[in-house]
Order: structure tokens, then C-alpha cells, then sequence
């Protein structure tokens, strides 16, 4: 659960978290962290719901019950601008275009307020768009913080309001490399599995029915690298962890993934993933705009590793 999006968050509990109090079940389930004070505010405020209905902090969950939570944004955080170096793609005066590095988280959190995107845009650029929030400034979608590449932020309202339109409608052009475990049977193929919160892990994702979002992603083999397989991936939906979940879903899941991954994997600090290739209409001139960078050293090294051996 991302304590600062827009959505409300709905659980399902499990058999395995019958009799755990509410306020302990919704702090361990937010996935930046937060206090169990900050719960029982939340609570105490009805932004957290059982079953439709407003409980108490202390109230013990059944299995089957169902946690809807909409924690209330923040409204007023203490974001400071950070001299981070950015290795930027592109940049105007309404976008600009980063190649984020490997362990960078996008946007503050809970307890996480510094070493971020957001803290170093703020210093780069000092004219974000406020539509996200205060903890959010210019960020219009994210990459996980161990997925390496691509990523877009806006200026000014109006140019936010249009790449999050253009995310809407798919017509934004993201595509990722990966490296998978295994020899996937095919070149090409898609995956077509709807992602929802795990009931047995309340901080992962998985292929669900029950709550799960249309979720599609594209894949084609670029190489056969024996038991490892290196992709492209184009993603149609934007769901969270939706390669990650994918891949695994499917079998192959991505090398290095320390969620979702396999414990025996390549020698890397995260998941083999990188976001590519990205393309979207320029939000005043309707320009196409396409962007391409290479993969990051260390994905370069485990590859050349796998190819040399």
C-alpha cells in the first residue's frame, strides 16, 4: 500500500492474519512504513474501514474481512532540494526526461524524505508540478528503486495533466529490457493476468482474481543466454510490480529480484530490469518525443558474464 496515492486501498484478509488488530495489520501493510499511532489517527479520522464500517484501533480482523483505506495526504512535509547529480535525457520547460540509477527511490515517504528524484529535481529545477502533492512534485508515473532507466516529470500542471491523460489512454510508449530466469518456449508472446495484492503477503503483488486490475504486458526474446533469457517488454497497463509479477507468474521470474525472484541469481544489487525506451507527446507541441538509453554497467557485466562462460 503507498500511503500517498490517490486510489483506496482494499485487503482482503486471510485465514493467516485472523485475530491481528487492525491498526498493527494496516502499518505493516503501507509499503514505505508508517507508525501504528499514524494508523490509529488514520482510523480515528475513518479513513480505514472494515467491511464498510468504522472500528476502533484495537479491533481483532476475521478472515474474510474486508480493509478499505484512503490515508489522507499530507498537508505539509518538509521536503528539502538535494544537490544529487541527474544524468538527464531531455529537458524543456514543460518535461524533462531522467535515466534514473539503480537504488534511487522516485518520491518521498514515510521516513524516507531525502536522497530521492523528487529531492533532486527540487534542486534542479525548482518549478515542478504541484498536482501530486507536496511529496510528489512533477512525478506523473515511477519505476521501482532497483528498476534502472527511463523516467518522465512534468514542469507545470498542464503539462502533467497531459502525460497523465497520455498514461490513461496507453498511449505512452514504455519499454523495458530484462533478464529472466530459464528459456522462455517462445519468441514472442503476452501476458494477460489481472495483479492484485497477495493475501498471504500484504507487501507484494500477484496474479489474482479476487481485487486483481487488467493488467497486459508484451514480451520478445532478445537472447537465449542458456538458463537465462534477456527481454524487451512492452507494458500496456502500469500496474505496481507489473513485470516483476508477471515474469514470475509465467515462470521466468527476473534475475536478481529480491522479491520476487529466485534466493540463486546473478551477482546484482536488484532486479534485471531496465526501462529502455520511452515515448510520449510533447504536452504543448504535440511533438512525438522517443527516448532510448543503454543498459546500466553493472546489467552490461552479468551479460557479457553469461555470454563469456
Amino acid at each position: 500500500m503507498n500511503p500517498h496515492a490517490e486510489e483506496t486501498f482494499e485487503l482482503a484478509v486471510s485465514e493467516d492474519f485472523a485475530g491481528e488488530r487492525i491498526d498493527k495489520y494496516v502499518a505493516e501493510s503501507v509499503e514505505d512504513g508508517v507508525s501504528r499511532t499514524q494508523v490509529q489517527d488514520w482510523i480515528k479520522s475513518g479513513a480505514v474501514l472494515v467491511n464498510g464500517r468504522s472500528v476502533k484501533a484495537n479491533y481483532k480482523l476475521a478472515a474474510g474481512d474486508v480493509v478499505t483505506a484512503q490515508p489522507p495526504e499530507p498537508q505539509e512535509a518538509a521536503i528539502e532540494p538535494e544537490a544529487i547529480p541527474l544524468d538527464i535525457v531531455y529537458e524543456d520547460e514543460d518535461v524533462i526526461v531522467l535515466n534514473k540509477p539503480r537504488g534511487m527511490v522516485v518520491h518521498p515517504a514515510f521516513g524516507h524524505t531525502s536522497g530521492t528524484v523528487v529531492n533532486a529535481l527540487l534542486h534542479h529545477c525548482r518549478d515542478l508540478s504541484g498536482i501530486n502533492g507536496v511529496l510528489r512534485p512533477g512525478i506523473v508515473h515511477r519505476i521501482d528503486k532497483d528498476t534502472t532507466g527511463l523516467l518522465m516529470a512534468a514542469k507545470n500542471d498542464r503539462a502533467h495533466a497531459s502525460l497523465a491523460e497520455q498514461l490513461k489512454e496507453h498511449t505512452v510508449v514504455r519499454r523495458y529490457v530484462a533478464l529472466a530466469h530459464g528459456n522462455l518456449p517462445h519468441d514472442h508472446g503476452t501476458i494477460e493476468a489481472p495483479i492484485g495484492r497477495d493475501p498471504h503477503d500484504r507487501k507484494m503483488f500477484t496474479v489474482t482474481e479476487r481485487g486483481g486490475k487488467h493488467s497486459v504486458t508484451h514480451f520478445s526474446v532478445l537472447e537465449r543466454l542458456g538458463d537465462y533469457t534477456l527481454l524487451e517488454l512492452r507494458l500496456e497497463t502500469g500496474r505496481t510490480h507489473q513485470i516483476r509479477v508477471h515474469m514470475k507468474y509465467i515462470g521466468h521470474p527476473l534475475a536478481g529480484d529480491p522479491v520476487y525472484g529466485r534466493a540463486k541469481s546473478i551477482p546484482l544489487n536488484g532486479q534485471a530490469l531496465h526501462a529502455a525506451v520511452l515515448g510520449f507527446e510533447h504536452p504543448r507541441t504535440g511533438e512525438r518525443l522517443l527516448f532510448e538509453t543503454r543498459l546500466p554497467a553493472d546489467l552490461e557485466d552479468v551479460l557479457h558474464r553469461l555470454r563469456t562462460r
